[in-house]
């Protein structure tokens, strides 16, 4: 194992650069401190979102508009617009130190060589031989790789600046012919690098021969960042965020009542990652889980709390819950057949509808004749699968509803006091359970109730379960 850390920094935290420097890059370190650290960046807040389409709303980006296919030229202006804007961010930098022309220069040869390549793809695509749709994913991946190749490009800009012998490493494959795998690329990268003495910022993006995007879409920057920790042996992989990761979320339940979480396991981040309340993308957490190195998730602007350590090993000395989690826009989907009593073939099937619509489920129940699945995906895509379910069992009944998941999430909640506590709170809240699932792994208790129970649930569950337990 080495002595380095390997810490990724998230888009938010990129666009508020001054902290980053005050708070993670330079502070008060001395000469020595300064090294034996891998920085891995995001793109600036918003910017991914503006080159691909938006993570949330799904309002369209560059990526959208291209793969659209319909003779507009819209996508030329979304690009120039994405350009203008990112120059915009240089120039917010100038007092941090950032060369704006070198800077600027950046910037315009990485949007214009994309956009001669879009134009020449477009024009190999009318001649017919070409199929537009076969070269998607490669120019969904040449849009986001701008970003990364933009923040770290101006971050070692800023940090040669202040005398910090920064590199850039860049692993967004710009101008290379080689095709490396991901491993590869890395290995390639880093194989010269004495960390004693070198900061090196690396692009969150990696081109490699598997298309990183293609198997992790947006989460591919905590995939880059995982992967350089193992290949280099890293002793531990910090995660820079806005926010600490507390037992629920101070927004709803009250920043005075919520506790930062200081020990627990990847067990648990798992089961946040299934949430959509990602500490870690899960594909990134099975490699440092593997060769066991820890995963430290920090604060920002809080830089000399230790934050929340993530291990292999750690399980609370006493049971207790940790954190509440939910979400809401889950989707319940019940099939109830008369014939499913004693078959043993039925689940088979309605999960091979499942896999054909490539939709995968949070949590699942069954009894006698019922099946009930709930998944987070589009309504076309869910009214898809019900119809596809409904040919293989034309007699079933299947109901679709809308609800929320909520866990009550721990590293050791083997204790008879928690679900009877659990369920008592809700019903003291009002709130109808429609469904309930708790694991013989002990570490989370999963209820389903009705979206607008979704806060007061949460509330009564962080209320009874954390606040009256400590």
């Amino acid at each position: 194992m080495g002595c380095h850390t390997v810490e990724k920094i998230g888009g938010t935290s990129m666009s508020q650069f001054s902290a980053v420097l005050d708070n993670i890059l330079i502070g008060d370190r001395q000469q020595e401190e300064l090294y034996n650290r891998i920085i891995v960046v995001s793109a600036y807040g918003g910017i991914t979102n503006d080159l691909l389409e938006h993570k949330k709303s799904n309002n369209t980006g560059v990526y959208s508009l291209f793969s659209k296919d319909d003779d507009s030229w819209a996508w030329g202006e979304a690009i120039s617009h994405v350009g203008h804007q990112m120059c915009d961010i240089n120039k917010g930098f100038a007092e941090l130190g950032l060369d704006i022309m070198q800077a600027d220069r950046f910037v315009k040869e990485r949007i214009e060589g994309v956009r001669s390549c879009l134009l020449d793809l477009t024009r190999l695509c009318s001649f017919g031989h070409f199929q537009l749709n076969e070269h998607l994913l490669v120019v969904r991946e040449m849009l986001s790789a701008i970003g990364e190749a933009h923040s770290a490009h101006n971050s070692y800009l800023i940090l040669k600046d202040k005398g910090i012998n920064a590199r850039f490493i860049d692993l967004s494959g710009w101008m290379e012919t080689e095709q490396l795998s991901l491993d590869e690329k890395i290995l390639k990268y880093f194989k010269d690098i004495d960390f004693s003495t070198e900061l090196p910022i690396v692009t969150g993006y990696t081109q490699c021969k598997e298309g990183i995007m293609n198997t992790y879409d947006r989460g591919y920057t905590e995939i880059t960042f995982s992967r350089i920790a193992v290949l280099t042996e890293a002793q531990e992989g910090v995660i820079h965020k806005e926010y600490h990761l507390s037992s629920g979320d101070p927004k709803m339940i009250g920043a005075d009542k919520v506790e930062i979480i200081g020990n627990t396991n990847y067990d648990v981040a798992d089961q946040l990652s299934d949430l959509g309340m990602e500490a870690i993308h899960p594909g990134a957490a099975r490699g440092m889980r593997r060769t066991d190195i820890p995963l430290r998730i920090k604060n920002v602007f809080e830089p000399n709390h230790p934050g929340t350590l993530i291990t292999n090993t750690y399980k609370s000395p006493e049971a207790k819950v940790e954190i509440i989690a939910g979400r809401t826009g889950v989707t319940g989907i019940e099939v109830w057949d008369q014939d499913m009593v004693g078959r043993w073939d039925h689940d088979a099937a309605v999960l091979k509808h499942f896999t054909d619509q490539k939709v995968r489920y949070l949590a699942k129940d069954t009894n006698a004749n019922t099946l009930t699945h709930y998944v987070v995906a589009p309504l076309a895509r869910i009214k898809k699968l019900t119809d596809a379910i409904k040919t293989t069992f034309p007699s079933a009944d299947i109901l679709v509803k809308k609800v929320a998941l909520i866990s009550a999430i721990g590293s050791n909640m083997a204790d008879t006091w928690i679900l009877p506590t659990a369920v008592n709170a809700l019903a003291n809240a009002g709130v109808e359970i429609l469904g309930l699932h708790k694991c013989m792994r002990q570490v989370d208790i999963q209820f389903v109730v009705k979206e607008e129970h979704f806060q007061k649930a949460v509330i009564a569950l962080h209320t009874n379960l954390i606040e009256e337990s400590r």
